[in-house]
C-alpha cells in the first residue's frame, strides 16, 4: 500500500529481528536506508542484523553512518564497541586454531556468539572445535543445530562426520563427509577426513584379517602404517595401539606390547581392553605390582566376577613375590621333579657349605652362610609335597608351623648326605677344594 515509506520497512526489520529471522530483516533494513539514507534507527538496525549474522565489518559500517548522522547516539557507540570486539575475537580465534589451542577458540567463539547469534560460520568453528577436544555430544548439537535450519549445510555435514569419525564410527562418518561434499565439492576439509577415514578403515581391517590368520609380522607393519594416517583420531588410535600391543605379546616382545598398551591408555583411561592386556604383559613379566594397579582399575569401572579374579590372582601373585623364591635359590623350574629338586640342592649345598669357605675373608664367609642357610630353607620346603603345595598357593607357611628362623641349615646338611662324618672337604691347591665321603 505504501511501498516508498522507509520507516515501514524498518519496522518490519525489527520485528523480523525480534523473530530471530536476521537474514530477512536486514534486507528490509537495507532497503529502509536506501529509502530515505538519514533514518538512523535503519542503519543501527542494518547494522545489527550484519552483526547477528556473523558479519562484523560490515556492522562497523553501518553504525559509524549513524554516528554520522548523530554522534551522539549511545547505542550505535555500543554497538559499534560489540563488532569491534567480535573482530578481535575472529582475529585471535584463527591464530589460535592455527596453533591448535581449541580451548581458546571456543573461548572466543563463545564470547562472539553473544553479539553474533545467528552466525553459523563461528557456530561450525566452535563445533569443530569442540569436535577436536573430544566433547563430541557437544559438537554434535551444534552442528545437528544447523542442520535443522539448513539441511544442506556442507560444514555442519563435516562436523557431524567428524564427530563419528573421532568416535571410531568410520562408515557411518564416511557417509556425512560424502554428502558434504555433495553439497561442496571443494570442501577441502571434508575431502582429507573422507580420505583418512577410508585409509584408515582399509589398513586396519587389513591388520586384523593378518591377526587372524596368525601372520602376527604383517598384522604389525599394517597397524603402524594405520597409526601414521592421522595422529588426531585419538580412540581408533588408542584401538590401534592395543591391537598392535596384543601382537607385540605373541611375538613374545612384552615390553614393547607394554609400551603400546600405555600409549592406548594415554589416548583413551577408559580403554578397558588395554588395560587388561597390559596387566596381562605385566603378570608374564613378573611386573606384579603394576599389574594389581592395572587390575584395580578395571575391577573399579567394571565389577564383574572375571575381573575380580584377574585381580585376586595378581594380588597372590605379588604376594608370592615378595616371599624368597626358593625356585629360584636352588636354580629350578617350578615344575621341577622331586629327583630335580635333590640334584640342586646337592650342588647348591656343596656350593656354599661354609667349610668350603673358610680361608675367604669374614665378609665372604657371611654371604656364603646366608646362601647356604636360604638352600637349606628352599630344599626342607620343595621336597616336602605339602608344605610345596602351600608354598606354590601363596599360603603362609607359619600356618603349618614351619618356623624359618628356629631353622638349622646344617641339620638339614648332616641328614641329606648321612650323618657326621659323611664327608669332608680337603684342599687340593691354593683356594680349591673337594669332598670326600668316608
Amino acid at each position: 500500500m505504501c511501498p516508498k515509506n522507509a520507516s515501514y520497512y524498518g519496522n518490519r526489520a525489527a520485528t523480523l529481528m525480534m523473530l530471530g529471522r536476521f537474514r530477512e530483516a536486514l534486507g528490509d533494513a537495507q532497503q529502509s536506508v536506501r529509502l530515505d539514507d538519514g533514518f538512523v534507527r535503519g542503519h543501527l538496525r542494518e547494522g545489527k542484523c550484519h552483526l547477528s549474522l556473523g558479519n562484523a565489518m560490515a556492522a562497523c559500517r553501518s553504525f559509524q553512518r549513524a554516528l554520522e548522522l548523530d554522534h551522539k547516539n549511545t547505542q550505535a557507540q555500543q554497538e559499534f564497541k560489540n563488532a569491534n570486539a567480535v573482530m578481535e575475537y575472529e582475529k585471535i580465534a584463527e591464530t589460535d586454531f592455527e596453533k591448535r589451542d581449541f580451548r581458546k577458540v571456543v573461548f572466543c567463539m563463545d564470547r562472539a556468539l553473544e553479539f553474533a547469534p545467528a552466525c553459523h560460520r563461528f557456530k561450525i568453528l566452535k563445533a569443530e572445535c569442540l569436535a577436536m577436544l573430544g566433547r563430541y555430544p557437544e559438537a554434535q548439537s551444534v552442528a545437528s543445530d544447523i542442520l535443522r535450519m539448513d539441511s544442506t549445510n556442507a560444514d555442519a555435514l563435516y562436523v557431524r562426520g567428524l564427530c563419528l569419525y573421532y568416535e571410531d564410527c568410520i562408515e557411518k562418518a564416511v557417509q556425512f563427509f560424502v554428502q558434504a561434499l555433495r553439497m561442496a565439492p571443494d570442501h577441502e576439509k571434508a575431502c582429507i577426513a573422507c580420505r583418512n577415514a577410508k585409509a584408515l578403515k582399509a589398513k586396519k581391517e587389513d591388520g586384523n584379517k593378518a591377526f587372524k590368520d596368525g601372520n602376527y609380522k604383517l598384522a604389525y607393519e599394517l597397524y603402524t602404517e594405520a597409526l601414521g594416517i592421522d595422529p588426531n583420531n585419538i580412540k581408533t588410535n588408542a584401538k590401534l595401539y592395543c591391537n598392535r600391543g596384543t601382537v607385540n605379546s605373541k611375538l613374545r616382545k612384552l615390553d614393547d606390547a607394554i609400551e603400546d598398551c600405555t600409549n592406548a591408555v594415554k589416548l583413551d583411561d577408559t580403554y578397558i581392553k588395554a588395560y587388561l592386556r597390559r596387566a596381562q604383559c605385566y603378570m608374564d613379566t613378573e611386573q606384579y605390582e603394576e599389574a594389581v594397579r592395572d587390575y584395580e582399575k578395571v575391577y573399579q569401572t567394571e565389577k564383574t566376577k572375571e575381573h575380580k579374579q584377574l585381580l585376586k590372582n595378581a594380588q597372590l601373585e605379588l604376594k608370592k613375590s615378595k616371599r624368597k623364591d626358593y625356585y629360584k635359590i636352588l636354580g629350578v623350574d617350578k615344575n621341577a621333579s622331586e629327583d630335580e629338586i635333590k640334584k640342586a640342592y646337592r650342588k647348591r649345598a656343596l656350593m656354599h657349605h661354609p667349610d668350603r669357605h673358610s680361608g675367604a675373608s669374614a665378609e665372604v664367609q657371611k654371604e656364603e652362610e646366608k646362601k647356604f642357610k636360604e638352600v637349606g630353607e628352599a630344599f626342607t620346603i620343595l621336597s616336602d609335597p605339602k608344605k610345596k603345595t602351600r608354598y606354590d598357593s601363596g599360603q603362609d607357611l607359619d600356618e603349618e608351623g614351619v618356623n624359618m628362623a628356629d631353622f638349622d641349615a646344617n641339620n638339614i646338611f648332616k641328614a641329606f648326605f648321612g650323618g657326621p662324618g659323611g664327608f669332608s672337604f680337603e684342599a687340593s691347591g691354593p683356594g680349591n677344594f673337594f669332598f670326600q665321603f668316608g
